[in-house]
């Protein structure tokens, strides 16, 4: 009933071997919805991990696994996506955990480039909030199909049935259940499975460190011990149509799950989802349009850029999808933006901090490659032997905050330079260079302003780098052509910048200034900056 594979070709090596089905799953939500718990949670099932670590982890454990950065750890949010593989039922999950907060839009936008489904986290009492309603729209836009889990459902919420009405009308998106709560939220009792009427309850582990040790009854049996809760839950869920593969697969339903992550309820039956009814990979589109099937010889796409994962060594990590094709450790690649030969000897698998060498990787796996500093976000790896590909480049964002970033030991100045252009690369921040102030003092930009904390806190922590940060007062950011630039540059509330990529623009004080400009200058050529796919 939810098995969607059965349309897909099976994965095989080289020697013609079928291999392992692979899933990549990116896990999105509003913040505070749970998202690095469920993450540790499905780790925890998977047997990936003896222990899981809440968040906010408590004395004696080892603190979640996905969020591990310091920062991350002492504010409890995610600031970084991460990655973790995970082995169930036979099928190999990679396992997305992104940021929540809107200010790391760019980097949970770049993650579901990389993923072929994503789970929706909810708050059983919040229901749909701002930032889970922009990356649903985010996932229809690029044809990533959605599950649903409501997470939390042991503390009063929404109502069921009212939760469901929500997303349908919010999202226009219908719900197919998979799991329906036995009792409201707030008095879970038990969890009614739709794939074969069962019914688990579910004995919580203290903290969720451990699994949670379940029963399961058949429906009469449950029905004899709850009846009123018991057919209460048959009635709602009939209300709702069954989970149909197509149209989960086309983007028009979206199979629906209830649980409590933080007690490991429930993660179980969204990882058989996962593991069952998640699509596998497929051909990808190349910048001419042209698809790349899974089968085609190796090629892999950059999604993302992190240094300071072991504190031992400050090394660099390009995380790569792999698209289509076998990866073998040391096999030859070459980098498409250069055109020149790449070495792929130091290539690991990755489980959030932790990493070990891996010899070889299908489609649908991420790949972690050392010391990379040749591969930019966006960067396309392929086999030599086979056809040459480039993959589009990765959505950007235009930046909202701008702040001036100074380094306020001038001894220090060489290693400020570098750990500037570090995070630039990552993505962390957008680095510009102002017309009037020169390099020495470069402009910062970013969507939100928790990526300047950020920055700041990994160049006193990782460059020992101490940086003072000058907000300015911008706030809109416009492509510029030279002759914009010329007309601009004795005006107010202007700063005439380049990127580091070259790109000339034009930073203003507010929307208000800048339709002043263009009252006054009929015609300037002041072009918006793309935002996400576009």
């Amino acid at each position: 009933m939810l098995d969607a594979q059965t349309a897909l070709p099976p994965l095989v090596d080289r020697s013609g071997t079928s291999v392992a089905p692979r899933r990549s799953v990116a896990i999105i939500s509003h913040p505070d919805a749970g998202k690095s718990t469920l993450t540790e949670a499905l780790a925890l099932h998977a047997h990936a991990i003896t222990e899981a670590g809440a968040v906010h982890g408590k004395h004696g454990r080892a603190g979640v696994v996905s969020d591990w950065q310091e920062m991350e750890q002492s504010r409890g949010i995610s600031i970084t996506s991460a990655v973790l593989q995970l082995t169930y039922g036979g099928v190999v999950v990679n396992l997305l955990d992104t940021p929540g907060h809107a200010d790391f839009s760019e980097d949970t936008y770049r993650v579901l480039t990389a993923v072929d489904a994503a789970v929706m986290l909810l708050d059983a009492a919040k229901g749909i909030e701002p930032q889970t309603r922009k990356l649903y729209e985010v996932c229809r836009r690029r044809g990533v199909p959605v599950i649903t889990f409501v997470n939390k459902w042991d503390r009063p919420g929404k109502a069921v049935l009212e939760l469901c009405d929500d997303i349908e009308r919010l999202l226009e998106l219908q719900v197919t259940p998979v799991t329906w709560p036995v009792g409201e939220s707030g008095d879970l009792r038990g969890l009614l499975d739709l794939r074969d009427g069962s019914v688990t309850f579910a004995k919580r582990a203290p903290g969720g460190a451990h699994l949670a040790e379940e029963e399961h009854l058949t429906f009469e049996a449950a029905a004899a011990r709850l009846p009123d809760q018991v057919i209460e839950a048959r009635d709602g869920a009939g209300l709702l149509p069954s989970v149909d593969v197509e149209s989960f697969l086309a983007g028009r339903t979206s199979p629906l799950l209830f649980g409590v992550a933080l007690t490991n309820i429930g993660v179980r039956q969204l990882l058989e989802v996962l593991a069952t009814l998640a699509p596998g990979p497929g051909p990808r589109r190349d910048v001419a349009k042209e698809l790349r099937p899974v089968d085609a010889p190796f090629s892999g796409v950059v999604f993302k850029v992190q240094a300071g994962m072991d504190p031992q060594h400050r090394d660099r990590v390009a995380f790569v999808r792999v698209c289509s094709g076998q990866f073998q450790r040391g096999m030859p690649a070459v980098h498409a933006q250069t055109g020149r030969p790449f070495a792929t000897k130091y290539a690991q698998s990755m489980f959030g901090r932790t990493r070990e060498s891996i010899e070889v990787a299908y489609p649908g796996d991420v790949i972690g490659l050392v010391n990379a500093g040749a591969l930019d976000v966006g960067d396309t790896l392929y086999d030599p032997a086979g056809p040459p590909v480039v993959f589009p480049p990765l959505p950007s964002f235009a930046p909202e905050h701008f702040v001036l970033a100074r380094c306020t030991d001038p001894s220090r100045s060489k290693q400020f330079r570098r750990g500037i252009a570090q995070l630039e690369q990552e993505g962390v921040v957008q680095v510009m260079v102002s017309d009037s102030r020169g390099d020495g003092t470069p402009i910062l930009a970013a969507v939100g302003p928790l990526q300047f904390e950020v920055a700041a806190f990994r160049m006193e922590h990782e460059f020992r780098v101490p940086m003072a940060l000058d907000a300015l007062d911008l706030t809109v950011a416009r492509l510029a052509s030279e002759e914009a630039a010329t007309v601009l540059a004795a005006s107010s509330g202007v700063e005439l910048v380049r990127r580091t990529d070259g790109t000339r623009l034009a930073l203003v004080r507010d929307v208000w200034r800048l339709r002043t400009i263009e009252t006054q200058h009929p015609g300037i050529d002041l072009r918006t900056l793309p935002v996400g796919d576009e």
